[in-house]
């Protein structure tokens, strides 16, 4: 009697341990690839994949590390400099098996790098007219060109999560930087611009029924100037400049998106 009790409770723990390894088995994360600029590649965390080449892919970079918290394989496809026709063409591996994708794309498109570095040229230059463009280039033309980028998306990762990453706003009203002569004035235009941004993009996303993190609020307290700046000023090389910095992308862009997409996992 004893030995078909012992063998009873066996049988009942080896079933709980099988049932125990299916659901770990079916937890496990399906394939994740992050699209975009270089706001996902990484730039501005100062390391990078040796064989990321001119694209600056960075370990740091927030893909990186929710791919991770994820558990889930990454295709690490965004790149400095991206505009939304280079990022249509990041879109190879997207497929039905696609389980999350991340995408930030839109700066570059309304050349926004250039505006910046007008506004940090030496008086009498100033950068007014290149706000302006930007903006009108981000009111008129972007809006289409996110909703062939969307579109395109979700007709190739049908059954993926998708969530669009923002930007921030990157001054605080303060000179700081010697080398970078951008006055208050100049610096609410750029944060007006990066509002401007993430409402259009945002806009977009919700249109698409994607998930969009919005980042200004986050990293309000840690611009350029900030005593706990996420974003670097001015940096050396010039490449690193106004750009999210290892502790943005850490303690910033990981938390938020990666709570995006357990928000979105808990709505399907």
């Amino acid at each position: 009697m004893r030995q078909g009790k012992r063998l009873a409770l066996a049988t009942a723990i080896a079933t709980l341990l099988t049932l125990v390894g299916v659901g770990q088995a079916q937890a496990a994360a399906g394939p994740y690839t992050a699209l975009g600029d270089s706001y996902s590649s990484g730039v501005g965390t100062r390391t990078y994949y040796p064989d990321s080449g001119s694209c600056y892919r960075g370990a740091q970079a927030y893909p990186v590390q929710v791919a991770a918290r994820l558990g889930a394989p990454l295709t690490f496809a965004a790149c400095s400099g991206a505009r939304v026709p280079d990022v249509l063409n990041q879109l190879g591996s997207l497929n039905a098996a696609t389980a999350y994708v991340t995408v930030s794309v839109g700066g570059n498109d309304a050349g926004f790098a250039d505006v910046i570095t007008q506004c940090a040229l030496p008086w009498p230059w100033t950068c007014t007219g290149d706000i302006n463009n930007a903006n009108n280039y981000i009111r008129d033309t972007l809006p289409g060109a996110l909703n062939n980028l969307y579109g395109q998306i979700r007709t190739r990762a049908p059954n993926a999560r998708v969530v669009v990453v923002g930007y921030p706003r990157l001054f605080n009203g303060e000179e700081c930087n010697a080398g970078a002569r951008i006055s208050p004035s100049e610096q609410t235009s750029l944060n007006a611009t990066a509002d401007l941004l993430a409402t259009t993009i945002a806009g977009r996303a919700a249109a698409h029924g994607f998930r969009f993190v919005d980042v200004r609020s986050p990293f309000t307290g840690h611009a350029v100037c900030d005593d706990a700046e996420w974003v670097n000023g001015l940096s050396n090389p010039v490449l690193e400049s106004y750009h999210p910095n290892a502790a943005g992308h850490t303690n910033g862009y990981t938390p938020l998106v990666a709570n995006a997409m357990n928000a979105a996992l808990a709505q399907v």
